[in-house]
């Protein structure tokens, strides 16, 4: 089962809907200018004081905001679907969905309390191509868009999106999350993952082996992956590596292209 919630490997910390200090946070008002910017849209302006406490706040949310959205700007398509596994928070997707008015994103979580938060952020920013988050384990046999109503079935998924899930979650949760892209994916579709990861087997730097280390420490079926096992697994699932781009904080953007 994946764990809601993330936060960029730069934080060194993660826990699900924790903060570094461990505790849950919610957005208050000392949060808005790392949540706002200048040219977007305040949710302190549309939210009221009833609703802030459903809206979780992950801080690297907003360090990493941006550098992600350059590469969706240049590898998702101009309109469709993009479900987004793990949504966490939901502040990434209330930025996506601004910046990229084309596109409908469709995010999910097994977790309740995410899902709230999700849904809080989408109502706050007054966005409306955010749908209501879903309920999906991506381990799960059939994903929610498989057994939808007519109106969600007619509108196609164009690419699926995971921030942050694979590292912190079981290795079967990265298997369930590419049986589920071949299975809702079209020829041509993208997946986008993005994380720490390992290549040729070693840390890209020494901060990545600490994060591993705390991963494994607090559950030993969670840590960095090998970008060469998800690139082989992806092989299996019908999938081709398009394009690999370092992040900031030894982060990895990694897209692949369905191609059967």
């Amino acid at each position: 089962m994946i764990l809601a919630g993330y936060v960029g490997s730069c934080e060194r910390a993660w826990a699900p809907q924790e903060d570094k200090s461990g505790q849950r946070r919610a957005v208050s008002r000392e949060c808005c200018s790392a949540v706002c910017s200048p040219n977007s849209w305040c949710m302190f302006g549309a939210m009221s004081s009833e609703q802030q406490p459903d809206c979780l706040h992950y801080p690297a949310t907003a360090r990493n905001r941006e550098p992600i959205l350059e590469v969706l700007r240049r590898v998702l398509p101009a309109t469709g679907r993009v479900v987004e596994v793990g949504s966490g928070s939901g502040e990434h997707g209330v930025f996506f969905a601004e910046h990229l008015p084309g596109i409908v994103w469709a995010p999910s979580d097994p977790s309740l309390e995410a899902r709230r938060s999700v849904d809080a952020w989408a109502k706050a920013s007054g966005l409306d191509n955010i749908e209501p988050a879903k309920a999906l384990d991506a381990t799960w046999d059939v994903w929610p868009w498989e057994q939808s109503g007519a109106q969600d079935r007619a509108r196609e998924v164009a690419a699926i999106a995971a921030i942050n899930v694979i590292h912190i979650s079981p290795w079967a949760t990265c298997l369930g999350l590419l049986a589920g892209a071949k299975r809702l994916l079209k020829p041509g579709g993208v997946l986008f993952l993005y994380g720490p990861y390992r290549r040729g087997g070693r840390h890209t730097a020494p901060s990545n082996a600490t994060f591993d280390a705390s991963l494994r420490r607090r559950d030993p079926t969670w840590g960095v992956r090998n970008l060469e096992d998800v690139q082989a697994a992806a092989g299996e699932a019908g999938f081709a590596l398009q394009k690999v781009v370092e992040m900031p904080a030894n982060n990895l953007s990694v897209v692949f292209g369905k191609t059967k």
